[in-house]
């Protein structure tokens, strides 16, 4: 009995700092007593060695019991990652205080939020509020629109949210919006019956249709055609679709998730996307924090970025250097976690040692902390985006202004791109070039 007291215990001090659920806690405690008694698990296992769990429970510290205790083993549990290592039998008080002690370790404060394993880390307060939001809506079956900055992770919010839902044992389907030319995203989506055009021949199942019972993620819906908005809007309203060249409609079940980087209410103020189908969507709102605003998070990932690479090159000694540390800290990250999870991989590539440096990182545009002349600090705090703007609205803000001064490429450099990075995104959002003929 005192020893399930003692579990209580440490399970108060873990809660304090790990937010553990105590049901799942209970749970553990309920199967270990089943399996092993109250003595708990040891470091030699049936089937296996305690230390896998440490790979396992990683990045979480792990204590290890065991009744086999020698320097050796010891030793050997430490190198395999373990935060502690006690011999059996033991004192109840010293093991509470030895957990006390692991937990007040500022390190495993630091420990990353993972969500539900789902791939999304952070202990910043925009990922916090995310992370309870994803858990509320998950419960529900509303539709969901996820608005973010290219490379931020939508789409693992979208799968966090369809594996917290009812409909997670049913698939989740995921279409890109744009990447699915304009005269084919009505097939595609919807279906058609053969000989509905030129080059139908046999009948196609649309996505909507595959996703029925499941989730259905729309990425980039802001690129929808309006043709199409209109068709879905008729599958929120009336939970059915007509196949392309059909008559008869058929019945769909799904849970709609949308995600887009562009700022849909303004699109809809200038007729590109549909009002009536922007207020369906619209349910419920779930903004993904930029990088560049996660704080400690851009360390935290890295960290976890580079277990990885270390891992998939065998290179487990690899590390960043404190300047590497700093270079990431201060670097302004216009690709967000897709841009971060690259540079590590670049890294693990091009270090000749165990230690990462910011030339490993190769990170050239523009960062958090500029090094200009004051003159120039005093011009470029205009430019900074202001707190609603978007990275679009930021890059269309500061092309218009500064083109009929820059050239091509002091642009391109400024923002922190290349020279044909700037073209397509002229192009994309339609941005004229200045009157002056600009050379560079």
């Amino acid at each position: 009995m005192q020893t399930w007291q003692n579990l209580r215990e440490i399970y108060r001090i873990c809660a304090k700092f790990a937010q553990i659920c105590a049901d799942c806690f209970c749970n553990i405690c309920a199967n270990l007593r089943e399996i092993y008694g109250p003595s708990g698990v040891g470091a030699r296992l049936p089937g296996g060695s305690g230390h896998a769990l440490i790979n396992l429970s990683a990045p979480t510290p792990v204590l290890i019991l065991t009744s086999y205790a020698s320097i050796t083993a010891a030793v050997d549990a430490i190198k395999h990652g373990a935060a502690d290592f006690m011999p059996k039998p033991f004192d109840h008080g010293e093991l509470l205080a030895k957990v006390n002690a692991i937990l007040s370790n500022p390190a495993a404060r630091q420990l990353p939020a993972d969500l539900g394993g789902h791939g999304i880390i952070g202990e910043s307060d925009g990922m916090k509020l995310l992370f309870d939001k994803i858990k509320r809506v998950g419960q529900t079956d509303v539709t969901v629109l996820i608005n973010g900055e290219s490379g931020t992770g939508k789409e693992l919010v979208a799968k966090a949210i369809h594996m917290q839902s009812t409909r997670c044992d049913q698939s989740q389907i995921s279409v890109n919006c744009a990447a699915i030319p304009e005269t084919l995203i009505e097939s595609e989506l919807f279906g058609h019956q053969k000989g509905a055009f030129t080059g139908a021949h046999a009948d196609r199942v649309g996505l909507i249709e595959t996703a029925s019972g499941g989730t259905l993620f729309l990425d980039e819906i802001g690129e929808l055609p309006l043709e199409a908005q209109a068709r879905l809007l008729r599958v929120l309203q009336e939970g059915e679709i007509r196949r392309v060249g059909e008559v008869q409609p058929r019945s769909v079940d799904i849970r709609l998730i949308c995600a887009t980087h562009r700022n849909l209410r303004s699109m809809v103020e200038n007729g590109q996307f549909r009002e009536d189908l922007f207020y369906r969507l619209n349910v419920v709102e779930l903004k993904v924090p930029a990088l560049r605003e996660r704080g400690q998070d851009i360390l935290i990932l890295a960290s976890a970025f580079l277990r990885r690479v270390a891992e998939k090159f065998d290179r487990p000694a690899l590390k960043l250097s404190p300047e590497a540390e700093q270079a990431l800290a201060n670097h302004r990250w216009p690709g967000n976690v897709r841009e971060l999870e690259n540079a590590l991989e670049r890294a693990g590539i091009l270090a000749e040692t165990d230690w990462v440096s910011p030339d490993h990182l190769g990170l050239e545009h523009v960062t958090q902390t500029s090094t200009a002349r004051p003159t120039e600090l005093a011009a470029s705090s205009e430019d900074e985006p202001q707190q609603n703007m978007s990275l679009e609205d930021y890059f269309q803000h500061f092309v218009l202004a500064h083109q009929d001064s820059m050239s091509e490429t002091e642009l391109a450099k400024r923002l922190g791109v290349s020279r044909k990075c700037l073209w397509e995104r002229r192009q994309k959002l339609g941005i004229p070039r200045g009157n002056k003929r600009q050379t560079g």
